[in-house]
């Protein structure tokens, strides 16, 4: 359930039509009352996304994903509720005010709101010594080796920590933070971790600060060491925090957004600074994880935006193992993956500066498929000219060709693999490792969306009438609906519609509804308010609710039927129970014939 009072919901919802916005991402096209696209949610060739600006629904016939516009923000933007329903507010120009929360929730949602407080002043501080203190002078002369100037340190807010022991822990003190919440934003470190109330100190000190975003929020940092000879880390990261997942945050995601899903390809650069010099000479379809390699939460967020990879790391054994490491993450999202070899000795950033952008757009066009790369390295090296290398050649590709989840593209991948190394399909086969079990439940987890919820027909026709009948819904709510429903079995989401303040003629009030469901729920329903509604609703939510009963009264009858016969009951017990089976044998012959032809 969100934070957001029911009323904002609303007024966010109206105030974002679904066609604007899900058309913003990418291309729709109109299909009689509906609009049409290929579904961003799974793979497909026909397409089967669906949105309805009649009833401002989305649904994908394909997975089963459906819902509200903040639905689709949700699922497409990898975000939890709130933050999808403030980006529609922003969009739309709406305030939000959230409702009161638990004591242990404000607690959280007031740390996390201090952290990202503190994380701005701290951009802001390390921002001001870089462009204003002497002291930052090795800084800005780094930075300028590299090509970055002060417009471009300025859009990326890019800084300096003071080599100092305690300048953040003074700033933050003097700005009012307190010590627990300096501690918590991983700003300063505890000389001894096992006492969380003892000393700390600043844990970046002397480097090129690196803002990491998430949304329009910094969440933390990155810190680069400006001495050459330097004993310490080249980079120093944030540590995991409540705002920070490392594997979870891809850089620069913040700016490139757009142009990846323009793109519907990412370029995947190993450090920062390539990723800004890249995106500051016009190729702006750029990303950098925090590390090397690819973790499976970020290939996910990727997958959102992309349906291709370009691996651009350094032109060395450290950047083949990169690619390689980041294989499974990508593959498991049927992502295609290919391959830009740079120059030796080449960077992307030293690259585009040395040679301009248009030398690095055809590296990046003539970037091979990740396999034909494997294959061109393996086949560099002088015993895969032997059959033993060739063997080994064919076991290392195998090896990765498994990774690969979607059976088609597997084929499809092997055929070729096949012919390059001159071996038998049969042969290869053999070689394949089988998925997990884990493997495939998880691929048919991400191709299926959520747990689909299946209703039986009668079930469904009472959700349809009490979405869209306001007779039918009044009449259904004048009976005893919570009593009948409560062991019925897949009833829990009709218990939720009837028990919630829809009104029948107000689709935003459905909407405000959906925002209470889990994922598998909204799909339910945006699949039924897509559907008519029967000719005569009256009628059927009669049938429809006689029918449950019979089916109430009829279990009830079979759950007394088999204590009857268990051994050694009281008399007394049985005849009670005899007499309870006759009375609902006279109450199911009581229960009047349906009013319209059977369904």
């Amino acid at each position: 359930m969100s934070l957001i009072p029911p009323e904002i919901i609303e007024q966010i919802i109206a105030a974002n039509d679904i066609v604007e916005v899900i058309g913003a991402y990418f291309p729709l096209k109109r299909s009689g009352p509906v609009y049409k696209a290929l579904c961003p949610f799974h793979q497909e060739r026909t397409p089967s996304f669906s949105v309805n600006p009649q009833r401002q629904i989305f649904k994908c016939f394909g997975c089963g994903a459906g819902g509200s516009v903040i639905r689709f923000v949700m699922n497409y933007e990898n975000l939890d509720f709130v933050a999808a329903a403030k980006k529609l507010a922003e969009r739309a120009g709406i305030e939000i005010v959230q409702a009161e929360l638990s004591a242990e929730d404000e607690a959280r949602y007031s740390m996390s709101r201090r952290l990202k407080a503190l994380h701005a002043e701290a951009t802001e501080f390390f921002h001001w010594h870089l462009m204003k203190k002497p002291s930052a002078q090795i800084a800005r002369d780094y930075l300028k080796s590299r090509g970055v100037g002060g417009e471009i340190a300025k859009s990326w807010k890019l800084g300096y920590a003071p080599d100092e022991w305690d300048a953040m822990r003074d700033f933050a003190q003097t700005n009012h933070f307190s010590e627990e919440e300096l501690v918590a934003s991983g700003l300063v470190k505890l000389r001894d971790e096992e006492n969380p109330h003892g000393e700390f100190y600043d844990r970046f000190r002397a480097r090129v600060m690196f803002p990491i975003y998430k949304e329009d929020d910094v969440i933390a940092f990155s810190g680069r060491v400006l001495e050459a000879d330097a004993k310490a880390a080249k980079y120093v990261n944030s540590p995991e925090t409540m705002l920070f997942t490392k594997g979870a945050v891809l850089f620069g995601l913040n700016k490139s957004k757009r142009a990846l899903i323009e793109a519907k390809s990412a370029i995947v650069c190993e450090g920062q600074l390539d990723l800004i010099t890249a995106f500051e000479n016009g190729v702006q379809n750029v990303i950098a994880p925090q590390g090397t390699a690819f973790t499976d939460k970020q290939a996910r967020i990727l997958k959102r935006f992309v349906d291709e990879v370009v691996l651009c790391f350094d032109a060395d054994i450290a950047g083949e193992k990169a690619a390689e490491r980041s294989l499974a993450s990508l593959l498991a999202e049927n992502l295609m993956v290919r391959v830009a070899e740079m120059p030796q000795g080449e960077d992307p950033d030293s690259m585009i500066r040395g040679k301009g952008a248009e030398a690095f757009r055809e590296r990046i066009t003539a970037a091979k498929d990740f396999f034909d790369f494997q294959i061109d390295r393996l086949a560099s090296k002088p015993e895969f000219a032997t059959p033993r290398g060739k063997m080994q050649a064919a076991r290392k590709t195998a090896e990765s060709i498994s990774l690969i989840r979607d059976a088609v593209l597997r084929e499809t991948v092997m055929h070729r693999v096949t012919q390059r190394l001159e071996v038998s399909a049969q042969e290869f086969v053999k070689l394949l490792k089988a998925p997990t079990t884990k493997a495939l439940e998880e691929t048919a987890s991400s191709e299926t969306g959520p747990e689909p919820i299946v209703l039986d027909e009668r079930l469904r026709l009472l959700t349809l009438l009490a979405l869209k009948d306001a007779g039918a819904r009044e009449w259904l709510l004048a009976e005893a609906w919570d009593t009948m429903l409560q062991d019925q079995p897949d009833a829990e989401l009709l218990v939720k519609i009837l028990g919630s303040d829809i009104r029948p003629d107000d689709d935003t009030s459905i909407h405000v509804f959906l925002s209470t469901l889990n994922a598998a729920e909204e799909s339910v329903i945006s699949g039924v308010l897509g559907e008519p509604l029967p000719p005569q609703p009256m009628l059927t939510v009669h049938d429809c609710w006689r029918d449950l009963e019979c089916r109430r009264v009829r279990r009830r009858m079979e759950t007394i039927q088999a204590r009857v016969r268990t051994p050694d009951l009281a008399l007394e017990e049985v005849a009670k129970m005899q007499k309870e089976i006759i009375d609902l044998q006279k109450r199911l012959s009581d229960i009047s014939r349906p009013l319209s032809p059977p369904l």
